[in-house]
C-alpha cells in the first residue's frame, strides 16, 4: 500500500460531516486528516475533536500553508480560488460539485492543475455508485436507443440527515462575510449567464442547475457520451424541464421541488424497442442505501416479456469516490470524474440556461469554446 496522503478539508458542513469525514477516517490506510477549516471555529473544533485532528483554521489560506498532499474543498460556494491556490502549492485537489460557478473558472482551475502537475477531481459521486456502473455496462446492449427519461422528485433534506450527529454553528456567518461571498460570485454568474439581470434565472442557475441537476447531467454524460443538442429548457425554481438529444435519442428531463413530502426519488430510464433499463437512486444522504436497477426485455413478435430487479452492491458511492481520488494520485492518472469532465458539466448548465433565455436550441452544448480551451493551453 502506498503511503497515506495528508489531506486538508475546507468546509466542515453537512456533506463533510455526513459523508466525507466518516469515510476519510474509515479509509485511514489511504488518508490522514491533517487539518480542518471552517468559517465557524466551533464547528471546525468539534469535528477536529471527533476525528482526532490537531490543526484547525477559519481561513482557507492558512490551511494551505500546512504540509499537505491533497485538499478537499467541500464548501457550498465558489471553489475556484481555493483550488487554484492549492494547485500553485503543488497540492492535489478534490472539489465538491459544482466544480465552479462558470465554465471559464473551470478552465482556469484546469490550467492551474495542469501547469502544476497535480490531480483535480470533481465530487460527482453518483458515477461511483455500483448500480450506476452496472447500468453503464448494459447501455451498449440497447441496439436502438429511442428515449431517455430522467425524473427527480426533490424533497426536504432534514428528515434524511436528522439521525446523524451533526455539529451546527450557533450563529450564521456575519452578514458582511455573506455579502463578500455574493460579490465575489457575481462577475462569474454574469459571465456564465451573459449578464442576464433576471434574478429568478440567476437563482435557478446557481441553486438548481449547479447544485442539483449537475448530477443528472453528469450521469447522462457518463452513460451516453456528450449530448448533441439542448433543444428546449424551461427553468423555474419549483419545476424544471429540459429536452436534449443524444444522437438520435430524445432525452426528456424533469426536476420538481416537492417540499411537503419526505420521499426523494430519482430515476433514469433508457428505452429501446427490445430492452429497457431503469435506474432508481435513493436520497444521497443515506449511507449505503442501495440503488436499484430494473432490466426489462422480451421476445419480439410474442407476448413473452420479462424483468429483473438488480441490487448490485451496498458499498457507498461517496466512499468509492475517495478511493478513486487516492488511486488517481498514487497512480498519477486522471480520475474518472476529472476537472475536464466537470468543465463539460458546467458548459451544459450554461447551455441549458441559454436555451431557456433565448428560446433557441444550443448545438454541441459541451464543446468548450475557444476562450475556455485557450486557458488550458489550447486543448479541448
Amino acid at each position: 500500500m502506498e503511503p497515506r496522503k495528508r489531506v486538508g478539508v475546507i468546509g466542515c458542513g453537512l456533506i463533510a460531516q455526513v459523508m466525507h469525514l466518516p469515510y476519510l477516517a474509515e479509509l485511514s490506510d489511504r488518508f490522514e486528516i491533517a487539518a480542518l477549516c471552517d468559517v465557524s471555529d466551533e464547528v471546525a473544533g468539534a469535528c477536529a475533536q471527533r476525528y482526532g485532528v490537531a490543526r484547525t483554521f477559519t481561513r482557507w489560506e492558512d490551511l494551505l500553508e500546512e504540509p499537505l498532499d491533497a485538499v478537499m474543498v467541500l464548501i457550498s460556494g465558489n471553489h475556484a480560488p481555493m483550488a487554484i491556490a492549492a494547485a500553485e502549492k503543488g497540492i492535489h485537489i478534490f472539489v465538491e460539485k459544482p466544480m465552479a460557478v462558470s465554465a471559464a473558472q473551470c478552465g482556469e482551475m484546469l490550467a492551474a492543475a495542469e501547469t502544476a502537475g497535480v490531480r483535480l477531481m470533481v465530487g460527482t459521486m453518483k458515477r461511483y455508485d455500483p448500480a450506476y456502473e452496472r447500468f453503464v455496462e448494459l447501455v451498449p446492449e440497447i441496439s436502438d436507443l429511442r428515449l431517455v427519461r430522467v425524473e427527480t422528485l426533490e424533497s426536504p433534506l432534514e428528515p434524511y440527515v436528522a439521525h446523524y450527529p451533526l455539529v451546527r454553528p450557533s450563529a450564521p456567518p456575519p452578514a458582511e462575510l455573506i455579502a463578500q461571498w455574493e460579490a465575489e460570485e457575481k462577475p462569474h454568474l454574469d459571465l456564465a449567464l451573459d449578464s442576464d439581470p433576471d434574478e429568478t434565472n440567476r437563482f435557478t442557475y446557481r441553486n438548481m442547475l449547479l447544485d442539483n441537476l449537475v448530477h443528472e447531467f453528469n450521469m447522462l454524460r457518463g452513460a451516453l457520451g456528450e449530448p448533441t443538442a439542448v433543444t428546449y429548457a424551461s427553468l423555474d425554481p419549483k419545476c424544471i424541464a429540459v429536452h436534449m438529444r443524444f444522437g438520435e435519442a430524445e432525452c426528456h428531463l424533469s426536476w420538481v421541488d416537492l417540499p411537503g413530502i419526505a420521499r426523494y426519488k430519482q430515476e433514469i430510464g433508457l428505452y429501446g424497442p427490445d430492452q429497457r433499463l431503469v435506474l432508481t437512486l435513493p436520497s444521497p444522504f443515506l449511507r449505503s442505501a442501495p440503488t436499484h436497477l430494473k432490466v426489462e426485455g422480451g421476445a419480439p413478435g410474442t407476448a413473452h416479456a420479462w424483468e429483473r430487479d438488480e441490487v448490485v452492491d451496498y458499498d457507498e458511492a461517496f466512499r468509492r469516490e475517495l478511493v478513486e481520488f487516492h488511486e488517481s494520485i498514487v497512480s498519477d492518472r486522471e480520475p474518472r470524474t476529472s476537472g475536464a469532465d466537470g468543465l463539460r458539466d458546467l458548459l451544459l448548465c450554461e447551455a441549458v440556461a441559454r436555451a431557456h433565455r433565448t428560446g433557441r436550441p444550443v448545438e454541441n452544448p459541451t464543446q468548450p469554446p475557444a476562450a475556455v480551451a485557450a486557458l488550458r493551453g489550447g486543448s479541448s
